[in-house]
């Protein structure tokens, strides 16, 4: 998540709908078959699933670390935190970070992902939803944000970027981004549908964002066909899109219920190759 700041966003789309109930999906006139999740009912991270993000050099991974106190499994949650760093003196890293990803353990094609999470705020954070493609470098072959929240933000940010919206940076046709209000005190179920000639957002089972693949000349308006994902939970502290953190509102959590994949019933599936 190379996060270039957003010069064109859609109106803020306010949402109200109620939240789905768990595996809804499977009784939606038969459409969607799940085949795989992670309810978090264990008493650790099943590492079959997830690894735990590295640190990296990007704003959004520069204070990752595998140290257990970031990382909870607890009441069939996954908690994720952001801590001011008092507990590994030899990392100068004023923050530490937890995130977990599904790189090399499962990726993900054509269906449908969702997420129920809480997002707690604090000024500086910067918890994400997203996903990147198994077999190139960013920003080739896409990203996918399904979620970004600011700080103390009652919205969040749905993306995408591409070599169209960075390299010739056409982000308005069709719109790259859309900005939408939640309940941050509830929990939210957050989807993406990924389909060979569109990316379908939802919220609360509510569509909110629809990203089609165009008829144009340009190079990568629309990579996500061709590549399969992996999906990143991570929560992040400051940077410049963000802006400074504030210890004192530290530590502060993202708790995961539940993360879900579906894949269209056979018949449904006429045009998805």
């Amino acid at each position: 998540m190379r996060k270039i700041f957003l010069l064109l966003i859609a109106p803020i789309i306010l949402l109200t709908a109620t939240q789905c109930k768990q595996g809804e999906k499977e009784s939606n006139d038969g459409k969607w078959k799940l085949v795989w999740e992670d309810d978090f009912k264990g008493k650790d991270i099943d590492e079959t699933k997830w690894a735990r993000i590295p640190r990296g050099q990007s704003d959004w991974n520069n204070y990752m670390s595998d140290h257990d106190d970031l990382y909870e499994v607890k009441d069939g949650q996954l908690i994720l935190r952001g801590i001011q760093n008092t507990i590994e003196p030899n990392d100068t890293a004023p923050f530490l970070t937890g995130g977990v990803y599904t790189k090399d353990k499962k990726n993900f094609g054509f269906g449908r992902l969702e997420i129920k999470a809480k997002l707690n705020p604090a000024k500086g954070a910067w918890p994400a939803f997203w996903m990147l493609p198994v077999d190139t470098k960013w920003p080739l072959g896409g990203e996918i944000d399904i979620m970004e929240r600011l700080s103390h933000d009652r919205m969040i940010y749905q993306t995408i970027h591409t070599q169209y919206t960075l390299k010739h940076g056409i982000k308005d046709n069709p719109p790259s981004s859309t900005v939408v209000g939640i309940n941050p005190d509830k929990f939210n179920v957050y989807a993406i549908e990924k389909y060979p000639d569109s990316l379908v957002f939802y919220i609360n089972d509510t569509k909110t964002k629809n990203y089609p693949r165009i008829d144009t000349d340009i190079e990568e308006q629309f990579p996500f066909a061709d590549h399969d994902f992996y999906l990143l939970l991570d929560m992040q502290l400051g940077g410049s899109w963000v802006g400074a953190v504030n210890p004192d509102e530290l530590p502060v959590e993202m708790m995961i219920d539940w993360v879900k994949f579906y894949e269209l019933n056979e018949e449904h599936q006429e045009g998805v190759k």
